[in-house]
């Protein structure tokens, strides 16, 4: 990677492919899961490497819970198995933090998440945001929910609302998105980041997301770099 490439503050990353490339394979579904987990973890690293702030991933949308049990119990216990042994480790530099609503999750999941929010990693250098049952249009809503409280009990009046307001009433509260990368030769958004990627830049990949290298995200950032960003400007 050229120190000389713009490189995005934050990057969004819609893991997207398991199912088939497992199913390519003739192996259960929830083997691509494993392997996605897997290029999950490295590309983590790599975008640590590279300095990149921000990093979100979607692993598990509020539409996902209308696949077959087995295969939602299997994202949820390769969930817990990462943040386990994410909790033995030290100075990775890799802050991690969770998007989404957790009422659905059983304890266990959730003390899991809360430990490894809450975990020493060393100096921050990136900070990966799992959205987990997570939903744009659901995060706005919650953003809209938490300023009627505040309207109600007169901390804010509407006069006062603007984009702001609500940015920060949202599940993340991070900077806008400013590369969103789609690999599995999908071309769509999925209700992932709806609000924070008003003005990103979006890159397209075939390849499934197991498949999935630094090799494959150094093209995205490659490509990211020659766009021209004029936010509406000339």
């Amino acid at each position: 990677m050229s120190d000389k490439l713009i490189l995005p503050e934050h990057i969004g990353i819609i893991m997207d492919g398991n199912g088939r490339w497992a199913k390519k394979r003739g192996l259960p579904r929830n083997a691509g899961h494993k392997k996605g987990a897997e290029v999950f973890e490295n590309i983590s690293r790599y975008c640590r490497d590279l300095g990149i702030k921000w990093l979100t991933v979607y692993a598990f949308s509020t539409e996902n819970w209308k696949r077959p049990k087995d295969e939602v119990d299997g994202i949820m216990n390769l969930m817990k198995g990462y943040l386990k042994n994410m909790a033995s480790a030290r100075n990775e530099h890799i802050a991690v933090r969770f998007i989404g609503d957790r009422t659905p999750f059983d304890a266990e999941l959730t003390e899991l998440m809360e430990k490894a929010e809450n975990a020493d990693v060393g100096e921050v250098i990136t900070t990966v945001q799992i959205a987990l049952n997570y939903g744009g249009r659901d995060e706005i809503v919650h953003s809209v929910r938490e300023i009627a409280k505040k309207v109600a009990e007169g901390e804010i009046s509407p006069e006062s609302i603007n984009e702001d307001t609500i940015s920060k009433n949202l599940y993340s509260g991070t900077p806008e998105c400013d590369l969103i990368v789609r690999p599995s030769g999908e071309e769509r958004l999925s209700n992932f980041l709806l609000w924070e990627s008003a003005y990103s830049e979006f890159v397209f990949m075939d390849v499934l997301w197991p498949d999935f290298t630094k090799e494959d995200l150094d093209k995205a950032l490659l490509e990211y770099s020659k766009r021209n960003r004029r936010f509406g400007g000339v």
